[in-house]
């Protein structure tokens, strides 16, 4: 019987497989090896190949796809729903074989080694900046045990501390002066590191036109447009801007039932390091639209006038997502008087 839908469960060295025919009868339940699969799949005729969104699936969708096959890429939670029994790999398998028949399936677009690189740029840089911040506020414990306090900040850290390891007076003994310089060293190393990472990718988003488009949106730089550019691959995989915004979990949150409904916060879904990075530029554009003598009338001063800045800053964030979708959907740019029943 010819194998027209197959499920994968993916794993590091042992990887589940479960096909089924036309009329959904199951024809294949077996197990490859790493090795075994690109051999397996090219003496297969071509199918449609369902994995979940996780570690190495873009690889093996780009692996797959190669060899004629139509390979689709789902989040976890859509696949969980049709998990019949215990959780196992075979279940697992049968589960995604189900889900990626579905014709209401949501799928990820599979990613190009580009966008991956770019993302691990990301990535690590974010690591490096997640690793700083524990640095310094660790410096700053420990000079705070010995009394002294040092401002919070690690432009502060780097200007106070100099001057605490050279004055005699205070009660630093010779081992921790020795100890706060190695630390000190540590953290300008790790500085050094997120600057390095970071002219990487503004390196990468001058040389591509998307990311440069996104970057003319208030609140978008070159660190969030890129970033966008490379998590979101196919943007017409969302046919309007709220589902791209429901994506990056800055819609409302429901929990409706017999008619009455009822909306919560953000549901905070999908990928959180580009939730905070619009986030992180909305309130940036909110502090200097406050520091305006005469802010402009609009949208974002009435929303300031009646609700809490931190609400503004997420509900801002929504609007530059689908701001971002309309840039890469129909290849324009940014235009601050832009006005649908203008364009209409």
């Amino acid at each position: 019987m010819k194998t027209t839908t197959m499920g994968i469960d993916l794993a590091k060295s042992v990887f589940q497989l479960h096909g089924v025919d036309a009329r959904g009868h199951e024809v294949v339940r077996r197990s490859l090896k790493r090795a075994q699969m690109r051999a397996y799949f090219a003496r297969l005729e071509p199918c449609l190949i369902g994995m979940e969104a996780c570690g190495s699936a873009h690889y093996w969708a780009r692996e797959l796809a190669a060899l004629g096959h139509t390979v689709r890429l789902m989040a976890p939670q859509f696949v969980k729903p049709y998990v019949k029994s215990q959780k196992n790999d075979a279940a697992d398998a049968e589960a995604i074989c189900e889900a990626v028949a579905r014709p209401n399936m949501r799928f990820v677009a599979v990613k190009t080694v580009d966008q991956q690189a770019v993302l691990a740029l990301h990535r690590s840089r974010a690591g490096f900046v997640k690793a700083r911040t524990a640095q310094a506020n660790q410096m700053r414990g420990l000079l705070g045990e010995f009394g002294l306090v040092v401002p919070q900040g690690i432009a502060s850290l780097y200007r106070t501390l100099p001057a605490i390891l050279e004055e005699a007076d205070n009660s630093l003994p010779g081992p921790m002066r020795a100890l706060l310089r190695r630390l000190l060293e540590h953290l300008k190393g790790l500085d050094l590191q997120v600057a390095e990472l970071e002219a990487e990718i503004v390196a990468w988003h001058r040389q591509n036109e998307a990311s440069r488009a996104l970057a003319e949106i208030p609140g978008i730089g070159p660190l969030g447009a890129s970033a966008l550019v490379a998590s979101v691959g196919d943007v017409h995989g969302f046919a309007r801007g709220r589902q791209m915004a429901a994506w990056l979990g800055l819609v409302p949150r429901q929990h409706s039932s017999g008619g009455k409904s009822v909306l919560l916060g953000i549901t905070k879904r999908g990928d959180s390091y580009l939730r905070m990075l619009l986030i992180h530029g909305a309130r940036a554009v909110i502090r200097a639209f406050e520091r305006k003598a005469n802010p402009p009338e609009g949208w974002l001063k009435r929303l300031l006038a009646r609700r809490h800045k931190n609400v503004a800053a997420v509900a801002l964030a929504n609007k530059m997502a689908r701001i971002a979708w309309a840039v890469l959907a129909h290849g324009d740019r940014f235009r601050p008087d832009y006005s649908a029943a203008g364009a209409a």
